[in-house]
């Protein structure tokens, strides 16, 4: 594989550590830098903005190749929502599929909410995760209509919050809508709701599940694994 860090002259560490500060937590360009700055690291925002629209995918990548070699998502239950996203005066949807442990496993950015564009949505989830036993809904028409297609209507769900996970993991999305002032195209959206979510689950450590030592450990074994990404 070739050497993505071959013709840049800052260190691999350095620009891992911008584009994981950007894209995992609510900051803006303008915030990195001055984090950066004061960790001895001169860049400006605009340095930023290219590392992470060149690398961030990349990271994304790998990420979500070691995810679904080694079986790190679950088929038990899906949990199926789309959010509301305006673009230059335009509704947009962005469609997310999650487990039922909370790990993001696809995100998708359609113009309509209707049955071909639910269907084009469940397609790219099943092609790469396989079936799922059970699908929890909203009680949106679409999503029966493109389950009919797919000869699994008996697997839906819907009810009253059973789908409070799949809402829940729109919120990072939302925090970060709000520092960018919103985003300025379908491409831009799509690709950072990718990268985003491989993020999130990579450092998804569910501390609230685990003991403080043992969240202490999975959170350096997880910062050991990002430093190696596309080493």
């Amino acid at each position: 594989m070739r050497d993505p860090f071959k013709y840049f002259k800052t260190s691999p560490e350095i620009i891992r550590l911008a584009v994981m500060m950007y894209v995992r937590f609510p900051l803006s360009l303008r915030n990195v830098e001055d984090l950066l700055h004061e960790r001895g690291i001169d860049i400006t925002h605009e340095t930023v903005r290219f590392w992470w629209n060149r690398f961030g995918p990349l990271f994304a990548k790998s990420i979500r190749k070691r995810r679904v070699r080694e079986g790190y998502y679950s088929n038990w239950a899906w949990h199926l929502d789309e959010v509301f996203v305006r673009i230059n005066g335009e509704l947009h949807y962005l469609w997310r599929a999650v487990d039922h442990e909370g790990e993001v496993l696809e995100a998708f950015v359609t113009n309509r909410r209707d049955r071909k564009a639910a269907l084009r949505f469940l397609r790219k989830a099943m092609k790469r995760y396989g079936s799922p036993d059970q699908v929890v809904t909203d009680k949106l028409p679409s999503y029966k209509a493109a389950f009919r297609d797919l000869g699994i209507a008996s697997r839906q769900e819907t009810g009253r919050w059973l789908n409070n996970r799949a809402e829940n993991s729109h919120q990072p999305l939302r925090r970060r809508e709000k520092i960018m002032n919103r985003f300025r195209s379908t491409r831009s959206l799509q690709k950072f709701a990718a990268v985003q979510s491989s993020i999130h689950n990579h450092f998804n450590l569910e501390r609230h599940l685990y003991r403080r030592s043992d969240f202490k450990e999975n959170r350096s074994a997880a910062l050991a694994e990002w430093r190696q990404l596309v080493a």
